[in-house]
């Protein structure tokens, strides 16, 4: 019986695995893909120290691998079961499927079981990998490139609009943390404030000058979070921001001009730092450059990479998170095409 992507895409998007929390994401595709006949496989991937993880890590995680038995594919399929928080529930409609994931990646996951089952009975060698901790640091996908399956190609879901992707935008994640000394604040003199330094550390970050790449365009800078400080009576004693830099060359030209603005106002650190990506066109696949980062960088060991996925990043991320059902088995059809066209 062939398999309904949307439902696929429904039952995937009931089941809350905000990053973290994917277990459960993680053991349905286990048990569900086990009774599609692959021979499957968990990569188990270690909880970060609970206090380095917002909101707490709970439960087990693993990556979850799948192949038919006996099978080294030539292809393999591969997006994330996590997504952001907060949990959007499931609905839909007659155009669109909505919720957490619909796009990103969920409804991708959806589109590329459905697609390997047509490989599959065209004779085309194909693996599955959904990987966790995407949204944040990759670690699944480090973990799953100390064992890779001998694949040749990795074609990675992420919503592109059904456009496959010529490059994909490296990120610098940076932290700032700043010191100072308390006091009451009617007497700032005795004090030392670690919020004044941040601040004007950050301002001096805005003002800077990014790389520029023709063909990709500006790298780009976000204040994602501040935070700091005891109470409005009280000189700061501490203060911290964490950046996100879209990058479209090396990141060390970026880590440079950033310790050099920042001076010893702040210290920096670096919790993430993942290359610009490059890759060729497909004859007959339309293109677009992602200003995202993908799991890619981390998957070097599983074959030339390509990025192809349906959704538009422009509502992933956001409370309103949909996917077209005609663009989703659009999607079914494109992944055949081009897993077909790699396996030659």
């Amino acid at each position: 019986m062939p398999i309904n992507p949307f439902e696929l895409t429904r039952k995937l998007v009931e089941i809350e695995s905000t990053t973290y929390h994917e277990g459960n994401a993680g053991r349905f595709l286990y048990e569900y893909l086990g009774s599609l006949g692959y021979e499957v496989e968990k990569m188990k991937v270690e909880q970060p120290e609970l206090a380095l993880t917002p909101g707490g890590g709970t439960g087990e995680r693993f990556n979850v691998y799948a192949a038919m038995p006996g099978v080294t594919p030539d292809v393999v399929l591969s997006t994330h079961m996590d997504t952001v928080p907060p949990y959007v529930g499931f609905s839909e409609d007659d155009e669109f499927l909505y919720g957490r994931g619909t796009c990103d990646a969920k409804g991708i996951i959806a589109a590329q079981v459905a697609a390997a089952e047509k490989l599959h009975a065209a004779g085309v060698k194909v693996g599955l990998l959904y990987v966790v901790g995407e949204e944040r640091d990759s670690a699944g996908a480090k973990v799953a490139n100390k064992t890779p399956k001998g694949s040749k190609f990795l074609i990675n879901g992420e919503p592109t609009d059904n456009r496959l992707a010529l490059a994909s935008k490296g990120a610098l994640r940076v932290e700032l943390r700043a010191k100072g000394k308390m006091a009451h604040s009617a007497y700032p003199e005795l004090g030392d404030p670690a919020i004044d330094k941040l601040v004007e550390a950050l301002h001096d970050i805005l003002a800077m000058d990014l790389p520029v790449e023709p063909e990709i365009g500006p790298s780009t800078l976000n204040i994602g979070i501040i935070s700091g400080g005891r109470a409005p009576n009280v000189i700061s004693d501490a203060a911290e921001a964490h950046l996100l830099v879209r990058l479209v060359g090396p990141s060390q030209d970026v880590k440079s001009a950033i310790e050099q603005v920042v001076g010893d106002r702040a210290e920096v650190s670096y919790s993430l730092d993942l290359p610009m990506v490059r890759m060729r066109k497909v004859d007959g696949l339309e293109t677009m450059v992602a200003k995202f980062t993908t799991d890619i960088p981390s998957l070097t060991a599983w074959g030339e990479p390509f990025l192809l996925g349906p959704g538009s990043i422009h509502v992933a991320h956001t409370p309103y998170e949909k996917l077209a059902k005609k663009e989703l088995l659009e999607a079914v059809d494109l992944y055949c095409d081009l897993a077909g066209k790699l396996a030659g």
